[in-house]
């Protein structure tokens, strides 16, 4: 996929959690931390500003884990991780997306570059 930034609409399995992200899908990593591999996850990161819930603030829970500095959001209905909340070492706000989440996106079709958390 080349890089290009352009506007993902996204959600949870269930509908209850929607979004909008503008990414770049040349951007995605596959991290090995406990949770992203024991989810699946594959990510991409994008400024607080270009991410937009549009549905389910009150459906989402979150979970944190080790330096309790990633907002693990998931949806309170169906489980699904669709996005983080967090900082970049600048203290810029974040968001981490799971790509999974986003509506026509084929997966097969990205090149994720390995990340290795599990050792972070």
């Amino acid at each position: 996929m080349a890089n290009e930034t352009r506007r993902y609409d996204g959600q949870c399995h269930c509908g209850a959690v929607r979004f909008s992200a503008e990414a770049d899908l040349a951007q995605v990593i596959s991290c090995n931390c406990s949770i992203c591999s024991k989810h699946g996850l594959l990510l991409t990161f994008v400024p607080a500003e270009r991410f937009t819930l549009a549905a389910g603030e009150d459906a989402l829970k979150d979970y944190r884990f080790n330096t309790m500095r990633i907002r693990h959001r998931f949806c309170g209905s169906c489980g699904v991780e669709t996005f983080g909340e967090g900082s970049m070492p600048d203290g810029t706000p974040v968001r981490a997306v799971n790509v999974r989440c986003l509506d026509g996106v084929d997966v097969a079709s990205l090149s994720p570059a390995p990340f290795d958390g599990r050792s972070s």
